[in-house]
């Protein structure tokens, strides 16, 4: 994407989020500021990282007039609030996921948005990601007939320290932390709505480290979605998912390496390794949106959409939403 001059954004918080983030900001015309409660660690991460200058408040970014927009990138439970705070000081929003504690959060940050003549944005990679590009193209041109099963592999081991070992500040456990990428994912392979049913093994009143979500595309097509932090895969992460079709299947590596396709024609895809997270496709849709003033592709009604579907997956489990 080209601009006319460098974007100003101000990251909020300065954690692994800002990290990965400033590396893929680096290569596009975004000017860098970094916010933190501690001036000292803004002022490091902005030496580090090459940016446009650092503030020791929340606050002070948001207010500063340089900020065109600020990236929420702290603890959950903070994000409505510094969301709402940007937006009624006439700044856009990128908000990490998971975006809010609840789905109903959804509406004062519309309103909010609309009375500062700003935009926000929720940080869903995944629905960028190539391979779900890929795969929407695949089931909309019928090359496995019409679908019938989707089974997504989401296993691994991952360690969690910090604040998100304390659910009343992370929103939830590892469904909400991270599953919710996954979840997204499994609504938008372009099949018809999605309701989903959650079930988790030996619970033990812990934040859950494990879920199985049963899936269920309106009239269409059913399925499940193995969530985990807690059960290895090879290589730390290599996994495989397929959809099953009436004249054939799609098999695909989880992270998006190959896709496999076995139906009216076989091929061995490759949707992309560059931008294989789906970061790059993500902000610069963003950028384009604030610069045009136009709708992003993923929008506030597909990330509330996504947050709905994980609160139904913890109701359906037996599972107490950590704000209730």
């Amino acid at each position: 994407m080209t601009t006319a001059a460098p974007f100003s954004m101000a990251f909020l918080g300065c954690g692994n989020a800002t990290r990965m983030h400033s590396k893929t900001l680096a290569k596009r015309p975004v000017q860098r500021f970094y916010a933190s409660r501690s001036g000292e660690h803004a002022a490091e991460y902005n030496q580090k990282y090459g940016g446009g200058g650092s503030f020791g408040s929340y606050a002070e970014a948001i207010a500063d007039p340089r900020i065109a927009a600020v990236f929420i990138a702290t603890p959950p439970d903070t994000h409505l609030e510094l969301t709402l705070a940007a937006l009624r000081a006439g700044k856009h929003a990128i908000i990490e996921k998971p975006p809010f504690l609840r789905s109903s959060d959804f509406a004062a940050v519309r309103e909010a948005a609309t009375s500062g003549g700003v935009r926000a944005y929720v940080a869903e990679n995944y629905f960028y990601k190539p391979l779900l590009v890929r795969l929407r193209e695949l089931l909309a041109a019928g090359v496995i007939g019409e679908p019938l099963f989707v089974s997504l592999n989401a296993l691994k081991t991952q360690q969690v320290s910090g604040w998100r070992n304390d659910s009343g500040v992370a929103g939830g456990g590892a469904l909400y932390e991270g599953g919710i990428h996954w979840v997204s994912f499994a609504a938008s392979l372009g099949l018809s709505e999605l309701t989903v049913s959650g079930l988790r093994p030996s619970p033990d009143g812990s934040p859950e480290r494990s879920m199985m979500l049963a899936l269920r595309y309106g009239d269409g097509p059913v399925g499940s979605l193995y969530y985990s932090w807690e059960v290895p895969s090879l290589f730390k992460g290599l996994r495989i998912s397929r959809i099953w079709g009436r004249e054939g299947s799609i098999t695909f590596e989880s992270n998006g390496i190959f896709v496999f396709v076995r139906g009216r024609q076989k091929r061995v895809l490759f949707p992309g390794l560059r931008d294989i997270a789906g970061y790059g496709a993500m902000f610069d849709d963003f950028l384009r949106s604030m610069r045009d003033d136009d709708k992003p592709a993923y929008d506030l009604d597909l990330a509330e959409r996504d947050l709905r579907l994980v609160e139904q997956a913890y109701a359906t489990a037996g599972v107490s939403h950590p704000t209730e």
